[in-house]
Parts: structure tokens; sequence; C-alpha cells
């Protein structure tokens, strides 16, 4: 949303002498991306301090620099370029006043706003939901959605701050890997709608009681919603299909358990080429290729599903927008290189999608199926258990071959070895890459999944390096 410098100033309590008249185009905390015309907010990062790079993003076209009122500009600097804002309490934010003007300004700007905005989270499956959601509501509606995942306490903001007049809908991710995240996330944007697509082990290190911790911190969302708005809810999932006890609002059940309308009926997994599946909302019934692979994918279909018709899109109108979606890059993405099929799953991983995407594989038609298993990262004391339960469900749904990467994939070497597959371990990307280069025949299948600090798409890389 283009606002002027001076209602900037007026919603998040900034000082200067910049021209007021003068229009912000677009918001950034990225000096290098920065777009001529964008208000640049010197946000700190866990490593970098914006402050540090005012200069380049003005030198970049930026029209302004919101930064701290304690920061020293350097010689010769424009002052009315600059819109300067105090820090707040170490408590809120680690007292980052930059970031809590970003956060205001998106807040003030949605409530401007004031249409429908829809949020969704869960354990694993946020991303792919918030597109099948947006797919689904862009055959009645203009919808804004998030861009890939910001959906955090930086990228969040930047998201709503895209709102324009026209969009009817906007639908936004949020994350979170410790309690009170999404609540801050809530507050920010307001949401009317929410979903929960499920509550799995990601980032279980960073809670004292586990699970339990995660579903507490997930149902943040719901317990944002208004007394008018809705919930859905993944029925299928032991925590989220309670989530509705103590909301006031509407509560939506998806899923394949019978409580779910729409319910899913059947699901036939056609291997890289995603699923058919049977579905019913009320009385209607409707089939559905999805072109994602992964049996868990259906589910986040069904979630988009339910948003769908809740927003009175038809059954089948929702159905056919879903068939147009297409896997991200390094979410499903499937590639033939060799005549052999990959799948680059590589984004990120935890115990429940890995074996999702296992059975995944299974279900492709090959002379060898090649499982490239990253380690998971953040599953705490737990951590060898669930990635030697991964291994022993790699060879107990007849995977070939297992190469773990890099740090607790080893136990998943271990559990598939147990399981009588075959398996080796390598210390790096790069490495399975080597690996992939030396042994990869055609009409073999592989499956690239890992944590993102893995960077298990190197792996991918160094394949393709050879083929250039």
């Amino acid at each position: 949303m283009k606002l002027t410098l001076g209602r900037v100033a007026d919603w998040i309590h900034a000082e200067g002498n910049f021209p007021a008249n003068a229009e912000a185009s677009g918001y950034s905390i990225d000096s290098r991306t920065i777009a001529v015309g964008d208000l640049f907010f010197a946000v700190r990062g866990e490593r970098l301090d914006g402050h540090d790079f005012v200069e380049a993003a003005l030198a970049n076209g930026a029209i302004a620099a919101v930064v701290s009122t304690r920061w020293l500009a350097p010689e010769g600097m424009d002052p009315s370029r600059l819109l300067r804002v105090p820090d707040g309490p170490v408590e809120d934010q680690n007292g980052d006043g930059v970031l809590l003007s970003l956060q205001q300004l998106a807040r003030a700007v949605r409530r401007r706003w004031g249409g429908r905005l829809i949020a969704i989270t869960g354990s694993a499956g946020k991303t792919t939901t918030k597109e099948a959601v947006a797919q689904v509501l862009a055959a009645r509606y203009c919808v804004l959605k998030s861009r890939g995942n910001l959906n955090n306490a930086f990228g969040l903001p930047l998201q709503l701050l895209r709102l324009e007049a026209a969009h009817d809908i906007a639908v936004i991710e949020m994350g979170m890997n410790h309690a009170g995240e999404i609540a801050l996330l809530a507050r920010i944007a307001a949401p009317d709608w929410g979903v929960v697509t499920n509550v799995g082990t990601a980032h279980v290190e960073n809670f004292a009681d586990g699970q339990a911790g995660i579903a507490r911190a997930k149902f943040e969302l719901v317990a944002a919603l208004p007394v008018t708005g809705v919930a859905f809810l993944n029925c299928d999932d032991t925590y989220v299909s309670q989530f509705g006890r103590d909301f006031e609002g509407k509560v939506v059940y998806y899923g394949r358990g019978p409580c779910g309308d729409p319910h899913i009926e059947s699901v036939q997994l056609q291997g890289a080429g995603g699923l058919r599946i049977q579905v019913r909302a009320g009385e209607q019934h409707s089939e559905l290729q999805l072109r994602l692979p992964g049996e868990h994918n259906a589910s986040n279909a069904v979630a988009a599903i339910a948003v769908g018709v809740e927003a009175g899109v038809p059954l089948a109108e929702c159905c056919a927008a879903l068939e147009k979606l297409r896997p991200d890059e390094k979410r499903g993405q499937v590639l033939t290189i060799r005549g052999a099929t990959l799948i680059n799953d590589s984004y990120n991983s935890n115990p429940e999608a890995l074996k999702s995407m296992i059975r995944t594989l299974a279900s492709v038609p090959a002379r060898r199926r090649i499982l490239v298993a990253g380690e998971m990262l953040e599953l705490g004391p737990e951590a060898a258990a669930l990635h030697v339960a991964c291994g022993k469900a790699a060879a107990q749904a007849g995977i070939d071959i297992v190469v773990g990467v890099r740090g607790n994939a080893w136990h998943i070497v271990d559990g598939a070895q147990q399981g009588g597959a075959e398996a080796l371990f390598l210390e790096t990307s790069e490495a399975a890459g080597e690996w992939l280069r030396a042994n990869l025949e055609p009409e073999d299948a592989v499956l690239l999944k890992g944590s993102r600090g893995v960077r298990l798409e190197r792996a991918l890389e160094a394949l393709q390096q050879s083929e250039i």
C-alpha cells in the first residue's frame, strides 16, 4: 500500500525533517533487493544490523529509511531521508524499535484495509496449504497471499504492507519455533479465519513438554480469532481435533475422519504424479487430480476446499482450481535426470513429512528407489530415536538404498540397516551429489529431503552440474 512519509510517521510515531508528502511505494528490510521508492527499515537480525546498510539502501533508491533515534548517521548523510523511532523495552522484540515500527505500520495498514484475513499455521504443510487456499479463493476473489514462507515477525509485516484496496481476501502464513510467536503475529495481522494443519515434532527441542507445548503454541491462532471468525481444523490430528472445544466462533473440521466435512473419501497415490482424491462436502461429491506428490498433500488440499466452500466457492470449482496447482521449487518438484525420476523435496523436513514422502517414493514405478535424507534439526532429546524410526520406515517401505546426509542422519542409516535395507552415511550434501553422480542410473527414482540447514539442494546442484 502506498503511503506518504507523513502518514507513516503518524502511525509509527517517527520524528525527523523528512518531506511529509513524499510517497513510499514499497517496504523492505534488505538493502540488496531494495526497489526505487521503497521505505527501508533498518531492523536488527540475529547476525546483522540494518543500520549498517542504510547508506546502501538509500544509494539503491530507497525513498527514506526508518532508523533508531540512538543511531549516529554517517557524516554527510541527508537527514531529510531518515525517520527516527525510539527503541522499545528489551523484552519486546529485543528492544528493536525499528522492528516494532515495522510491525506497527503493518498492523495499521491491515486495519485500514479492513478485509477478511485468513491465517494458516501448523508444524508441516503451512506453505503448501497457503498456496492451495489462495488458489481456490482466486477462482472468485482478488487474493493477496504471502510470498514464499515469509511467516515470522520480520516477514509477515512485509506481506501485510502489500495489501491494496482491490484485495478481497488476504491469505497469510504464520510460523513459530517458540511459544508466544503466533500470538504476536496474530496481534499484528488480526486474522478473521484461521487454519491449523497439524501438530508435529518440528522445533520440539524448544518446548520442555514436547508436542503438548507445540500444540499450545499452535492454538494461539485459534485463541486470537474473533467470535465472528471461523477455525478450520484437521480432525485427523490428535491435538488439532481438540482445538475447537474452547472456541466460541464457528468450527469447520476437515480430513479423513468421520468428523470431517469436507471429508476425504479416498486417496490413490500416483507416485511422482501426485494423488487422485475423492472428496465430499455436504451432499456434494467430486474427484480431484492433485499434481503434488505426497499423501500428506491430500490433507492440505481438503483444508483449502474447506476454506473455499465456506467462502462460497462450490466444491467442483475448488477441485478444478486445485488441479492447476504445481509444486514449488524444493517442495515436491519432480525432475527427470539421466532417465531417472528425482523428487526434490529438500526445502525442509520433519519425521512425519519424511515418512509420508517415503510412502510416495515407494509408490513410484522404478528399477531402484533411493532415499537421500538429510538430518532433521531441532528435535531435542528424541532426535536419535526419531531418525532411527524414519530409517526403519524406509526399509519397511521397500526403499532399495538409503543415503543419510550429515549429523543425526547417521541414525536414519542405522534404522534402515536394522530393517535390512542397503544404507550409507555421507557428511555433506555435496558428497551426496557426488554419490548420485557416480551411481544414478536410468529408471531409478530418488527422493531428496532434509532440514533447511542441511541445504540438500546442493546435492541436486552437484548432479545437475555434471550434466552440463
